[in-house]
């Protein structure tokens, strides 16, 4: 089984051991077209996300990689065309909500709950009782967090299953007809193979 991972090689070290942790092959890409052969794409984690690819000025966006979102958003594009399952990590769920026509919010009024503050802050969260999510880990969730952007307007297509319990920040969504996944916290921090687990098992075997 081989998993694409669209990012800066350097970024990614936690990403490569979580995916061979399945086990699987990480590949480690920057071009759409090495997931010819892979059997799934996680986008993953890391800067915001450039505000105009969803239709914004920059009014609190850092650490922008235009070329890295451009490359993603196509790397998701082949993915949807081939039936490629898709997990999205953190920004990779906000890349998923933008190609969608969703939007992002560039600093969360509660930003301090969730920013990276020399490591990663924790939180609680409430899951879907109707989704995929729930039944992995029940109602109620205990997550990492490292961000102070969020989901604004959703995705055509999706749908929000996790919420912060603190300010209601979307921590997870699914789409609708697609093996689409994105979450808004870091089980590749966790060491959670229960989530990496279930998304292979929408990798026809």
């Amino acid at each position: 089984m081989k998993i694409a991972i669209v990012g800066r090689k350097a970024d990614i070290t936690n990403y490569e051991h979580y995916v061979l942790a399945l086990p699987a092959t990480p590949i480690v890409t920057l071009s759409p077209g090495e997931l010819s052969g892979c059997d799934g794409l996680i986008l993953p984690g890391g800067g915001d996300i450039n505000p105009s690819l969803f239709g914004e000025q920059n009014t609190a966006s850092r650490n922008i990689d235009t070329e890295l979102d451009i490359l993603q958003l196509q790397a998701l594009e082949y993915a949807l065309s081939h039936s490629l399952p898709v997990l999205g990590i953190c920004k990779g769920m906000q890349i998923i909500n933008v190609a969608f026509g969703g939007t992002i919010t560039q600093h969360l009024p509660t930003a301090e709950l969730h920013r990276y503050r020399e490591g990663d802050q924790y939180h609680s969260t409430i899951i879907s009782e109707t989704s995929c999510l729930y039944l992995l880990y029940g109602s109620h969730l205990m997550v990492n967090s490292a961000h102070h952007q969020g989901i604004n307007k959703i995705g055509a297509g999706l749908t929000p299953i996790q919420w912060c319990e603190a300010d209601n920040c979307v921590e997870a969504l699914i789409h609708e007809t697609l093996p689409v996944l994105g979450l808004q916290w870091h089980p590749e921090r966790l060491h959670d193979t229960t989530l990496l687990s279930y998304f292979a098992s929408w990798i026809p075997h």
